[in-house]
């Protein structure tokens, strides 16, 4: 359950890199660098301790998942990225998707 755990902050602190990479301009902007250094180095610790438990697939694709529909929701929120019906339905069937993982991981 804890490394469950672990990865889901994991995929969090992967959107939180993701974002700020974006904010980054290709590193010219220090702050947004600087939480993109930070976020990626305990996203892929939080990844490889999760790994010690959990299938290295499942984990992937859970931690993947949850960092994709994280960063796109923020943009959409934010206004950098247009809302759809059709996106969120998409977000919806990775979210469902991560969740049958979690189902039906061993």
């Amino acid at each position: 359950m804890v490394a469950w755990f672990i990865l889901v902050a994991s995929g969090v602190l992967e959107a939180v890199w993701a974002t700020a990479l974006g904010r980054s301009e290709g590193f010219t902007r220090l702050v947004p660098s600087l939480v993109f250094f930070v976020a990626l180095a305990f996203s892929m610790a939080g990844l490889a301790l999760a790994m010690r438990d959990l299938p290295t697939g499942t984990s992937y694709a859970v931690w993947v998942g949850i960092g994709a529909v994280l960063t796109v929701a923020y943009a959409m929120v934010t206004g950098a990225e247009t809302a759809s019906v059709v996106k969120v339905l998409l977000m919806a069937g990775i979210v469902g998707c991560v969740a049958g993982l979690k189902v039906v991981a061993h």
